[in-house]
């Protein structure tokens, strides 16, 4: 009996330079219409008066967000958004688990390659320690994004003005933005470019554009411990 050819296989040679030049390629040609997916995403919530778990704030934000993302992304859009991928690229051994954003936009013909975004909810403009360690700790080492020159930070921000947080996000992590004003005033974004620490035997893009989108949240808290209970 002659077996079939299985229609499955696995992943090609591991990435190397052209891999990732070609993905920067693809990111660059993309990044706008990311960046106006996820404000299209907000917006949408917006006018849906969505409503959230409290007891877990910030993964229901980013569930529902994701999904209001996924309606606004173009049928014919050689990428999909996804809630909560893996990234393959940066596990340890097994049987460790990998990393995993809190959501991405993954190009179709090769789901390596992803633009990642990441969220944290910012209870103030000045309760920024999670947020800040996630560029310096996750994106900074390429243990995020490592095939992609760019990724973005969400903002939830539940109290005070999204220009300050944008200026006590710069101030933190000791960058001036790229845009000198607002890229729209209804928008708060900004962007800045940082050097990263690449591993001497990768070819991870280095300096990495780093966007800040702060969407605003207000009169949501999350739920106390003694609440939950």
């Amino acid at each position: 009996m002659v077996s079939e050819p299985s229609p499955w296989t696995p992943w090609g040679p591991p990435p190397d330079a052209a891999f990732i030049a070609q993905a920067g390629a693809w990111i660059g040609q993309a990044e706008t219409a990311f960046t106006d997916l996820v404000w299209r995403g907000y917006a949408q919530l917006r006018t849906m008066e969505a409503r959230f778990d409290t007891r877990d704030l910030e993964r229901s934000i980013t569930e529902q967000i994701t999904a209001a993302i996924d309606d606004e992304v173009p049928g014919e859009a050689p990428y999909y958004v996804q809630h909560s991928p893996f990234e393959r690229e940066t596990m340890l051994a097994p049987p460790a688990q990998p990393p995993a954003y809190d959501l991405a936009f993954v190009m179709r013909a090769d789901p390596r390659i992803m633009w990642p975004v990441e969220a944290k909810i910012l209870i103030t403009p000045k309760a920024l320690a999670d947020y800040v360690a996630d560029v310096v700790d996750q994106f900074l080492t390429c243990r995020y994004a490592p095939f992609s020159p760019s990724g973005a930070m969400l903002g939830y921000l539940l109290s005070g003005a999204p220009e300050d947080t944008l200026a006590n996000i710069a101030k933190r992590l000791g960058v001036r933005y790229t845009e000198t004003t607002p890229l729209d005033t209804e928008r708060p974004h900004r962007s800045a470019w940082h050097a990263r620490t690449v591993p001497a035997d990768k070819a991870y893009p280095s300096p990495f554009r780093c966007h800040h989108l702060i969407l605003g949240f207000h009169g949501l808290s999350r739920a106390s411990a003694a609440a939950s209970i």
